[in-house]
């Protein structure tokens, strides 16, 4: 016996759906040290945005930067988890997928990392 395919919702019930299954990827993400410490990251440039009077203009281009830096920290995790559970034991194949997902990450926390630093510094000179 075959299981019954599943049901797709439409409507009201597949949005509130949607962000069921986006807020238990954000709770997984929370479990993931490198997230809290890019989270922490965004906390002190908004602290330093605010201590030397960023435009609101240079809040929203760091928070959009953040949020895809979320996003590609969760793509990175997800390629980790589904590497580990394909490939468990150590290969080549596994190991390039997880290292380019890692500099996918890497990429966008160097392009916060300046834009904050530009922001900070361009408010003294």
């Amino acid at each position: 016996m075959g299981q019954a395919p599943i049901e797709k919702k439409t409507g009201i019930s597949h949005l509130f759906a949607a962000a069921t299954y986006s807020a238990a990827g954000a709770r997984r993400l929370l479990g993931e040290s490198a997230f809290r410490h890019e989270l922490i990251a965004f906390g002190v440039a908004m602290v330093l945005f605010t201590v030397v009077g960023a435009s609101f203009f240079q809040y929203v281009a760091m928070a959009i930067l953040f949020l895809l830096m979320i996003a590609f920290e969760a793509l990175n995790t997800a390629i980790e988890e589904i590497v580990d559970r394909v490939s468990p034991e150590i290969s080549e194949m596994g190991k390039h997928s997880k290292d380019l997902g890692s500099f996918a990450v890497f990429c966008l926390i160097t392009a916060n990392a300046v834009y904050a630093g530009y922001v900070v510094v361009s408010q003294f000179i």
